[in-house]
């Protein structure tokens, strides 16, 4: 009599485990593309400044405002990596829109700010970017690292100097966070206004207070307190006469 095989529960979850496993890299084998896709390599070529390589993927057609997984264009890429001579070539390109956005609403100028690279703002002003925004602007990034230069820069090319961020807080209160004492200087020099309160009530003195930048708030606390004394002065003086 022929003996029946029977196989244990735990040997058959065994083979059907081993059977989907194989299955399942088998899938993964063939999903497996053969190269990159053009726009992960040209994302890879942005980061690393390779302009070569840029140039090539260009020439095949691909979009120079094409976005990473994360929704940030080439040309932000490029100016959060101070990758210039890519940057260059994409502010050169007709098609590029150099004020496009990532979604955190910040562009190309406003990375180069934050950046200290007055290169790629100079690049930029050039093909006629715009240095105003709603909202946060490249000013308010230049401020907040102290970068004197381009403070100057964008302020030379008409930057509203008061610009208020969505809860109003200037450039001036972000250089007097930061205790850039050269960068509050040169702002208050330029024309920013020490009296300016965010949504929440606070001047740039009391931000400079808040983050414990003893120096910058002493000098901004005699500023205001001199502006006020002049503008006292400067008040005519009203008399009354005594009827007799």
């Amino acid at each position: 009599m022929k003996a029946i095989s029977i196989q244990s529960p735990n040997t058959r979850r065994l083979a059907w485990q081993t059977l989907v496993a194989g299955f399942a890299l088998a899938t993964a084998v063939m999903a497996q593309p053969a190269l990159a896709a053009p726009a992960d390599s040209m994302i890879k070529a942005v980061k690393f400044d390779d302009v070569s390589e840029v140039n090539k993927l260009l020439s095949q057609g691909l979009d120079p405002n094409l976005v990473d997984n994360t929704g940030a264009p080439l040309l932000v890429i490029a100016a959060r990596e101070k990758s210039d001579k890519v940057a260059q070539v994409l502010i050169d390109n007709p098609k590029t829109d150099i004020e496009k956005l990532d979604p955190a609403g910040e562009n190309a100028m406003m990375l180069a700010a934050l950046n200290d690279d007055l290169n790629m703002v100079n690049m930029l002003i050039a093909k006629d970017a715009e240095v105003n925004k709603k909202g946060w602007t490249p000013l308010h990034y230049a401020a907040t690292n102290g970068n004197d230069d381009i403070v100057k820069v964008l302020l030379d090319h008409s930057a509203y100097i008061d610009a208020g961020s969505p809860n109003g807080t200037t450039p001036l209160m972000m250089a007097a966070r930061g205790g850039h004492l050269s960068t509050v200087k040169l702002l208050l020099d330029e024309g920013a206004d020490l009296r300016v309160k965010n949504q929440i009530g606070l001047t740039a003195v009391d931000f400079a207070k808040q983050y414990h930048e003893k120096d910058v708030a002493e000098g901004l606390a005699a500023r205001l307190a001199s502006m006020q004394t002049q503008g006292a002065s400067a008040t005519p003086q009203t008399g009354t006469n005594s009827a007799k």
